[in-house]
């Protein structure tokens, strides 16, 4: 049987924690940042969990 690929857009936007957990960063933090309060781009930096409801297809994007 062939090996599995992984997404390799996938992969470059998330990354598994120590638990198995999925890390992402948050969208909306490309362009048009001048209409954005600086709280708001602030909170846009931090890293943060893929939802339970996406971490299957997720983690078999990546191929785990």
């Amino acid at each position: 049987m062939p090996k599995m690929k992984t997404n390799k857009s996938a992969a470059k936007r998330f990354r598994v924690t120590g638990t198995g957990k999925v890390r992402r960063y948050k969208a909306n933090k490309s362009h048009i940042l001048t209409k954005k309060t600086a709280k708001r781009k602030r909170h846009l930096r931090a890293a943060t969990l893929v939802s339970g409801a996406d971490m299957g297809r997720i983690k078999k994007m990546l191929g785990l």
